[in-house]
């Protein structure tokens, strides 16, 4: 992408830091509308620590708009911050950028991170930007997470696995008869996912419950 510096680039990046959320919504846009490799730096650091999350979004939106030879190495840089923000915004707009150059930084760290909300945009991330050929190996390693975390959390990570296709069935396989009802529930559920993409994530995780509950493991009969 070719871009044209904007005179008033120093202004509008002031105005991300203004106190007033609309401000740096617009300061946003502005910089998005008209991109300037000045601005990048900024940009990124901005998302470390905007604490809206419609301007997070916004400010992403602004990187998708620039060059990738300007916003990826700083991109992945930020995946190895020590703020769990700065981390998931950078793999966040990496999923949106979409350069499978960056798949080298999904590591298996960031797709266990202790933080949920890291690993969910970890999770997207690897879906997007895996290689042909390494999708079982991504999907071997999205089902050791089985089981992590609140509903949403759950409910990413399968949805996650469904985008894998053909290959999370075997990925499912060991977790469906884990110790764990938590785990075996989930493997379950997205087991269900993936046969019939249009059932709700809720209705799915509560007949696996059931189904658990009742000391079945899905595996019978097959």
């Amino acid at each position: 992408m070719t871009t044209t510096p904007a005179p008033d680039a120093p202004r509008a990046l002031r105005a991300l830091a203004d106190d007033s959320p609309s401000v740096r919504l617009r300061a946003a846009l502005a910089v998005g509308t008209t991109p300037d490799p000045r601005c990048v730096g900024t940009l990124v650091e901005r998302c470390a620590v905007e604490p809206e999350f419609f301007v997070r979004d916004m400010l992403t939106w602004a990187l998708t708009r620039h060059p990738v030879s300007s916003t990826l190495p700083l991109l992945l840089r930020e995946v190895e911050s020590e703020r769990a923000q700065a981390r998931s915004q950078a793999l966040h707009t990496l999923s949106k950028i979409g350069d499978r150059r960056a798949w080298p930084a999904i590591t298996g760290a960031l797709l266990s991170d202790a933080d949920d909300e890291v690993a969910r945009s970890a999770w997207r991330a690897a879906v997007v930007l895996v290689p042909e050929g390494e999708e079982a190996a991504l999907a071997s390693a999205l089902a050791t997470q089985l089981g992590r975390g609140e509903r949403d959390t759950q409910r990413s990570l399968s949805r996650a696995l469904v985008a894998l296709g053909d290959v999370v069935p075997s990925a499912l396989r060991a977790a469906a008869a884990a110790p764990d009802e938590g785990v075996r529930a989930h493997a379950l559920a997205t087991e269900r996912l993936l046969r019939d993409p249009d059932t709700a994530f809720e209705a799915a995780i509560e007949e696996a419950k059931r189904l658990v509950a009742l000391g079945g493991s899905g595996q019978e009969g097959r």
